[in-house]
């Protein structure tokens, strides 16, 4: 069956949003940014990694403020001076809290 030849009408306009919120400064908000008093952020502190396996808890990352889900990898820091203040990071939030330091 051939095409009808009927002339296409145009899409109507969508009204424009703006990017950002009216009192945004236009740069990405971050969630749960870390202080610099955070204990599990120093010299003397320990990383080890988690494997997906070993991973049979949700965690909160200080890093970033979101969960690592159940078997996911990720990294335990243990400050020497405070064992229990291990905190459980991401391994991207704890690559760059290190870079950061």
């Amino acid at each position: 069956m051939p095409k009808r030849n009927r002339k296409r009408r145009p899409a109507p306009e969508k009204p424009k949003r703006p990017k950002a919120g009216p009192k945004s400064t236009g740069k990405p908000k971050k969630k749960g940014r870390r202080t610099l008093e955070d204990p599990s952020v120093t010299a003397d502190t320990v990383a080890s990694f988690v494997q997906p396996y070993e991973a049979v808890k949700v965690y909160l990352c200080p890093g970033c403020g979101r969960d690592i889900p159940v078997g996911q990898h990720h990294v335990v820091a243990v400050p020497a001076s405070a064992p229990d203040l291990r905190r459980h990071w991401h391994k991207g939030c704890w690559s760059a809290a290190q870079r950061n330091e």
